[in-house]
């Protein structure tokens, strides 16, 4: 009796090991298929998975930024301006510039030179989209990328900023009914008037609220990786500038003439002073016959 109920437990411990392991090899079965699926629905969510973020009872502002190195900054600048305006959104900036690094002129020949310039095309851009449709306007970007720098997204929980908003309202509303209840005075028009500054700037704040509410901010810079070439045919200006920096017979020309317009002024310039020569004239004649008249007087008294 012993022996047999030995036996029976071996048996029942055996089986169980058996339908352990044959569970346990449908489970490792059950996480093989599913697996694939779901890093699938992870690389494909990974993109935009906090821009598309939604949770009940909350509302979210969301923004993002883009830093990425793409191969041609002015193709990928149309693409995403053209997705942007696919997705319903618009481009609010977009500064594309070619910044350069160095450049030098070449002399190819007595007439003609090269200019190289060695340059980085880079566009600083900010798009607004639909908040539902950001995530798509990311996952666009995504794919002008060569390289990723950085992409932040930021969702800014502003529940609590609309309730407090609401409540603002209903005191606003209160404070002016109460207002009116008032007699006519200086004091009630002046409290009049800043409940109601009070209001339209409640109402400027709720709508810039709603208006990001509805739209997402993308910052988005992009540049080349590489320096790029611009080879510029060009004047030689340095054997112009000899060629025509002096010429001996037009000079000698130019200064004949700048002589004679010189004598011209000198004429000129005595016509202009005659009374002065007039008066100085008289005065040295009689000085020079004053000098005479004393000569004379001193020889006769030798």
């Amino acid at each position: 009796m012993k022996t047999t109920y030995i036996r029976l437990t071996i048996a029942t411990v055996l089986l169980l090991g058996i339908y352990s392991c044959k569970k346990g090899e449908a489970t490792t079965s059950d996480y093989a298929v599913s697996e694939p699926e779901y890093n699938k629905e992870i690389v494909a969510d990974s993109i935009s998975s906090v821009a598309t973020m939604s949770v009940k009872d909350k509302q979210f502002i969301k923004t993002a930024n883009v830093n990425m190195e793409v191969k041609d900054v002015y193709n990928a600048t149309i693409s995403i301006e053209k997705s942007v305006q696919d997705l319903g959104g618009f481009v609010t900036h977009s500064n594309l510039q070619s910044r350069v690094i160095s450049e030098e002129t070449y002399n190819t020949s007595d007439e003609n030179a090269m200019l190289v310039k060695k340059y980085q095309t880079e566009n600083s851009m900010q798009v607004r989209v639909p908040t539902s449709r950001l995530g798509e306007l990311l996952t666009l970007i995504n794919d002008k990328k060569l390289f990723l720098n950085s992409r932040v997204i930021n969702a800014e929980d502003v529940t609590s900023s609309i309730k407090y908003a609401e409540m603002e309202g209903k005191r606003i509303k209160k404070t002016a009914e109460n207002i009116s209840e008032l007699k006519t005075t200086k004091d009630k028009v002046e409290m009049s008037d800043e409940n109601m500054s009070e209001e339209n700037q409640q109402k400027l704040a709720n709508l810039d609220v709603a208006d990001n509410l509805k739209y997402s901010t993308v910052d988005i810079y992009i540049q080349e990786p590489n320096v790029r070439i611009a080879e510029i045919a060009v004047t030689n200006s340095i054997n112009i500038d000899n060629k025509y920096k002096f010429d001996f017979f037009y000079s000698a020309k130019n200064a004949f003439v700048e002589g004679y317009y010189l004598i011209q002024r000198i004429v000129i310039g005595l016509v202009t002073i005659w009374p002065i020569l007039l008066i100085g004239g008289i005065a040295f004649y009689f000085y020079r016959k004053n000098k005479s008249n004393k000569k004379v007087i001193q020889e006769h008294k030798e």
